[in-house]
């Protein structure tokens, strides 16, 4: 931050709001209730689904949105989405107010703070990851140290320099939000294209293909095993032996290479290891459908069906594709139950198509070679994306450290290309 600007507490020059949810006594008013799920990426507002909902009209009044308000995400987030993300409030009509899980920051005096200034400071604050260390999550939510937050000193370049600040962000911000909307849909293109290319592949059955049950092209067919209740007890685990769960499948490309957890020797007892070259289906939750293949022995809970091929009638890798190519038939066939799932019983009578070993092992040849393409473009634009948020971040930084002296037009241009 340059010398000569001066600096206040978060606290000191704006105020915050609390956030309200559905009323309890009359009268009410039906507004427009923004929440954490309508908080975009670039620090805008989502608004395709607002939840319009009947609140206490008298609580409202103090809590209806103004043009220039700033919502705080104060609870909520993930383990790899930290509390304290920040939407600017830019509409000047209509009724709208923010949820109990959410802060309102008002600029006390726009003629010192220019509340586009200020979004993008706290937008730079929360990228940088200023707010991790002011979360806790003690009671299985996360929630923002709203003391810690008030302290953040804010900038105050004259009122001219922050608008100036601001207009060459968004300039720099528009070529930014172009290029990283490229790079996604390029990267979306390249999974897409091998989902199709692997649908064709496998949907085109041969006369000779024959039909069969998995049950029937293996040696084992079954759920996990994890006996001991409770399930969290600290001595099942910390051991040598992977314990393999549905977020380390869903996780997996393929192959299943890394793992989160580990059971201990008595963890290992009460369940069991499956050999390498199992195929892993996880049938609970979000998951439901994701299948890979082990790489190393495992454990694996009964949340997860496990697939010893039959060597001599089926190819491990053959399987675990075909499986990809069923993955939407088998997320429908989990939907109906309050948690989504799939059994043993799903597979019963259910017939998938089986050319002859030879031509499995063909077929693996032609999607491993297609599926090593996708990888490489995966991480080529996975790395553009990482070099453009390196880049905003970088632009940010320099807009708040008073270095910010010209237009960033060409270094953005470049992003786009």
């Amino acid at each position: 931050m340059r010398d000569e600007w001066k600096s206040k507490p978060l606290g000191e020059v704006t105020i915050f709001l609390n956030g309200l949810w559905k009323g309890e006594k009359p009268p009410f008013i039906t507004v427009g209730v923004i929440r954490n799920t309508n908080f975009a990426k670039d620090g805008s507002i989502d608004d395709s689904d607002i939840a319009w909902l009947d609140v206490e009209a008298k609580k409202f009044e103090k809590r209806k949105l103004k043009l220039g308000d700033i919502i705080l995400e104060k609870s909520g987030g993930g383990p790899k989405q930290p509390v304290g993300r920040v939407a600017l409030f830019e509409k000047e009509e209509g009724d709208y107010s923010f949820s109990n899980f959410t802060s309102a920051i008002r600029v006390n005096d726009p003629r010192e703070l220019d509340f586009r200034f200020l979004h993008k400071f706290l937008f730079w604050k929360y990228t940088s990851g200023v707010t991790e260390s002011m979360q806790s999550h003690s009671t299985g939510i996360r929630n923002l140290n709203a003391e810690a937050y008030k302290d953040i000193a804010v900038p105050l370049p004259p009122l001219p320099e922050q608008q100036r600040i601001v207009a060459i962000l968004d300039e720099a911000f528009a070529g930014l939000v172009t290029a990283t909307a490229n790079a996604e849909k390029n990267l979306k293109n390249a999974r897409e294209l091998f989902e199709s290319y692997l649908s064709f592949i496998l949907t085109q059955t041969g006369a000779t293909w024959e039909k069969r049950k998995l049950s029937e092209v293996a040696r084992e067919f079954g759920r996990g095993k994890s006996k001991h209740r409770p399930r969290n007890d600290p001595k099942l685990y910390g051991g040598p032996y992977p314990f393999v769960q549905t977020g380390d499948i869903s996780n997996a490309d393929h192959w299943l290479t890394d793992y989160t957890q580990t059971y201990s020797a008595f963890g290992v007892a009460q369940s069991r290891l499956w050999p390498k070259g199992t195929v892993c289906i996880a049938i609970v939750g979000a998951t439901v459908g994701e299948t890979a293949i082990l790489n190393f022995e495992a454990c694996f809970p009964d949340s997860v069906i496990g697939i010893v091929v039959d060597e001599k009638i089926a190819d491990a890798e053959y399987v675990e594709y075909l499986l990809q190519s069923f993955k939407a038939f088998l997320k429908e066939k989990g939907k109906g139950t309050a948690r989504d799932n799939i059994n043993l019983g799903t597979f019963e009578n259910q017939l998938f198509p089986f050319p002859a070993l030879k031509e499995q092992r063909l077929i693996v040849d032609r999607l491993n070679q297609m599926a090593s393409r996708k990888r490489d473009l995966e991480e080529f634009y996975t790395k553009r994306l990482t070099a453009i948020s390196e880049l905003r971040q970088s632009i940010l930084q320099k807009a708040f450290s008073g270095e910010l002296t010209s237009p960033l037009s060409r270094a953005t241009k470049q992003a786009a290309e």
